[in-house]
């Protein structure tokens, strides 16, 4: 039986490659890329001589061409999967492979590599101990709408991916769901010539995405209480239910911050505040 190889891709400089995904693609039999032209300019900027049999596999022809890609595994051959960049099946195509590998069963293995989703974190600025991965929201707008409202109350990092066309209607929406002095960043072409952080508000953000934006979109946006004065009392409450409920005042405080998103020292400072 043959195994299904997910390969991470860079997602803009070549040179962040790893060896192993060289050697993947360099020994491969197929190759199935969400786009081969991409994945041949890959190739000819890694000097890789790419002797696989290459076949496209995207969101307009996955449904018929995992079958094809399953019978490649039946017959015994290694498939080696990517997209244009980053990890596949992570809001790209990819896990209907998965799935249907997993079903023969076939081996499924990864060649780990970039994310945009945690390089943009790293770069936020924001908290990424705890995170939700978002993805694309609705394009519709009263369905856009719907979702940003049903996060309004998360605490945890947010990452969206946004096509950048439509960055601005996204940003102004969120600003009207969360609060517009909401922290978040926009990460564009990230680790590209043309790389920028932008950090802010989500109302400031919006303002600035309205001129318009080019090129590959990644956003993270602050939980709920994220750049807001943390409320000394509630923290201290919070502390003494946990306590009450068994853990050590340490570990009390710890999870109170790291639930509200602020540092420790401010938690202990409000848990021992007056005594």
């Amino acid at each position: 039986m043959g195994t299904l190889i997910l390969a991470a891709t860079p997602l803009g400089d070549p040179g962040d490659a790893s060896a192993r995904l060289r050697e993947v693609l360099a020994q491969a039999e197929v190759v199935a890329a969400e786009d081969t032209r991409r994945l041949r300019r890959l190739a000819e900027a890694l000097g890789i001589p790419l002797s696989a049999r290459v076949t496209s596999y995207f969101e307009g022809n996955e449904e018929a061409r995992t079958a094809e890609l399953a019978d490649e595994l039946r017959a015994g051959r290694d498939v080696v999967l990517v997209t244009d960049a980053g990890m596949p099946s992570i809001s790209d195509p990819g896990y209907r492979l998965v799935d249907a590998a997993l079903a023969i069963p076939a081996r499924v293995t990864c060649v780990p590599g970039p994310s945009a989703i945690t390089t943009a974190l790293a770069v936020s600025g924001l908290p990424c101990d705890r995170f939700c991965f978002e993805g694309f929201l609705p394009r519709r707008p009263g369905r856009r709408h719907n979702a940003l409202a049903d996060l309004a109350s998360e605490r945890r990092t947010m990452v969206f991916l946004e096509a950048p066309h439509r960055l601005a209607e996204m940003l102004a929406d969120a600003a009207a769901a969360f609060g517009a002095d909401r922290p978040a960043a926009v990460c564009r072409e990230l680790t590209k010539t043309y790389e920028e952080v932008r950090r802010g508000g989500l109302g400031e953000l919006a303002a600035w995405a309205a001129a318009g934006v080019r090129g590959e979109v990644t956003v993270v946006v602050g939980g709920a209480g994220a750049g807001a004065e943390p409320d000394a009392a509630g923290l201290a409450a919070s502390v003494d239910d946990y306590v009450r409920g068994g853990l050590s005042r340490r570990d009390a405080i710890a999870r109170v911050a790291r639930e509200a998103g602020v540092a420790r020292n401010v938690v202990y400072a409000a848990a021992t505040s007056g005594r």
